[in-house]
């Protein structure tokens, strides 16, 4: 019987930080999984190295469940994205190992395909909404039919979530947290404005999504959720901070827009609210950051009897492993939403070798035994960990304000 014997955790920057995982067997298989988690790099090594990877070493690597238990529950303390980031490498790395050893795409061993392939959505900005649409011609070019719209405020310096030309281009690029000025008043009269114009421009050919960013009180996100239906948006994310999850129940009683978050949870528990009083109609959370496959696909099969879909987080912050993970998952699970796709710049994607594929706004996670993603190592070690950190919002009388 194979056992553990090596793990080992890489950290690479092109324009984003990613961290890696390899776990090898004694048959000298290998294993990938992403443990990314932006601007908390090295705290995510520290817990692999010191904590995690020990407790590998000559473990049977087809015991995924009980070793998901053990790292998230046999150390006492438990929770946090630190943590979960580091055990969901581990659990991806092993359903890459059975996988392969099983001479099978990973998502066969969930079940098998529920589609022929994963509907796929892009990110369109702008600093005006002239420039927003043109964003949102280049995505249609590109042959997507769901975008994601964002757009800056009248007045105002750049607002985070609009990018720049490149593939994976952000507002979220130095060392230390960029300054960035907000106003929620200004918010809530440009955004029907916004949307108005990409209905007056697209009709309804076109899945229209836009993500908040926490950025609203409970009873501005109603206001807003209510100002957008008409414009019929696939979804709203992230439309108010949910340390209190109840505060849905305000926005639910004044708007029936779909409602889309959890991307910052780290564990399944934190839905049960959302789920139970039907507060929300997708989840968010990407495999890397809410513990790996195993824990993602239990959740997802948990919200089906809610009715709720899956909306997988699909940043560049995660890497090509971690988008592999989600599209086997995607393809597989039978409540499927659809699939955040941010680009990775042609530089990361050297360094990731990949099986999966875009077709227009459809991908497939590829027919390779495994996960299909792996890192190049020795090309990685040109490409050395450099601190980036998320920028930080304030209002005009310097308040910082929510993520």
């Amino acid at each position: 019987m194979a056992v553990v014997t090596q793990v080992d955790v890489y950290v690479t920057r092109t324009d984003r930080n990613h961290v890696t995982v390899r776990v090898t067997t004694s048959d000298a298989r290998e294993g990938w999984g992403d443990a990314s988690l932006y601007g908390r790099e090295p705290a995510v090594v520290a817990f692999l190295e010191r904590h995690a990877a020990p407790l590998l070493i000559g473990r049977d690597p087809h015991l995924i469940e009980d070793t998901w238990h053990l790292l998230r529950k046999g150390g006492y303390w438990r929770g946090g994205a630190i943590e979960t980031a580091g055990i969901a490498a581990i659990d991806v790395a092993l359903w890459d190992l059975k996988a392969q050893d099983a001479g099978l795409p990973l998502y066969q061993l969930l079940g098998g395909a529920s589609r022929e392939h994963v509907t796929l959505y892009a990110h369109a900005s702008g600093a005006t909404p002239d420039e927003a649409a043109e964003s949102v011609d280049r995505c249609l070019d590109e042959g997507f039919s769901a975008v994601r719209v964002q757009f800056g405020l009248p007045g105002r310096p750049a607002t985070y979530g609009l990018e720049d030309d490149s593939p994976s281009g952000s507002s979220a690029d130095t060392a230390l947290p960029e300054i960035e000025s907000w106003d929620s008043a200004a918010y809530l009269h440009e955004a029907p404005r916004v949307f108005a114009l990409m209905r007056e421009r697209y009709g309804t050919a076109i899945r229209l999504l836009h993500d908040v960013h926490h950025r609203l009180t409970p009873v501005e996100a109603a206001a807003l959720a209510k100002s957008l239906e008409p414009y019929d948006l696939l979804w709203l994310e992230d439309p108010t901070p949910l340390e209190n999850p109840a505060s849905l129940r305000l926005l639910r009683r004044h708007s029936t827009v779909p409602i889309a978050t959890g991307e910052i949870f780290t564990q399944a528990n934190d839905y049960r609210l959302l789920f139970e009083e039907g507060l929300i109609d997708y989840v968010r959370s990407s495999v890397t950051h809410v513990g790996g496959i195993t824990p993602l696909r239990k959740l997802l099969d948990i919200a089906e009897f809610y009715g709720v879909r899956s909306g997988i987080h699909g940043p560049s912050d995660i890497s090509p492993i971690g988008m592999a993970a989600a599209l086997h998952l995607d393809l597989a699970v039978h409540n499927f939403g659809i699939q955040e796709f941010m680009e990775h710049s042609a530089q990361t994607l050297s360094l990731f070798p990949h099986a999966y594929s875009r077709n227009g706004g459809f991908a497939h996670p590829g027919e390779v035994p495994g996960l299909g993603a792996r890192l190049d190592v020795e090309a990685a070690a040109s490409h050395p960990y450099q601190p980036l950190t998320l920028p930080v919002a304030r209002i005009d009388d310097g308040t910082l304000i929510h993520w």
